[in-house]
């Protein structure tokens, strides 16, 4: 089961993060230079602030 967890998680997070990355873009109107270093940072925090919501809801 943890499996389907992480691997529904990291979907979302990669769909989360492009689309956050094309409304920067958008607004921008043009596309980023370093857009796989903005990606990444993109997703690494929201995958930091999953995984800390994922510690506080299953604590026992």
């Amino acid at each position: 089961m943890e499996i389907v967890l992480f691997t529904l998680a990291g979907i979302t997070l990669y769909l989360g993060s492009d689309w956050i990355l094309n409304r920067i873009e958008e607004k921008r109107g043009e596309r980023l230079q370093n857009r796989s270093l903005i990606f990444f940072v993109i997703i690494l925090t929201l995958a930091l602030a999953l995984f800390q919501l994922t510690q506080y809801f299953t604590k026992t």
